[in-house]
């Protein structure tokens, strides 16, 4: 007997519970991943020049919001 059965539930009240806490976990996720950022959503594009193998010249640019 599946575990769900066992406890006495549908299976729709089961897939109920699983999707909330899947969004829970995500969005836990993307509040640690918030603290966790140390620049701001600002595109950034990064271009470096290569010669033999090696960096050159690497330049930095911020985008607009």
């Amino acid at each position: 007997m599946v575990a769900w059965r066992e406890a006495g539930i549908t299976y729709v009240r089961y897939s109920q519970i699983a999707a909330q806490v899947t969004r829970q976990c995500t969005k836990k996720v993307a509040e640690t991943a918030e603290k966790g950022r140390k620049y701001s959503r600002e595109p950034t594009l990064k271009i470096a020049v290569w010669q033999n193998g090696k960096p050159i010249e690497t330049k930095q640019e911020q985008g607009n919001k």
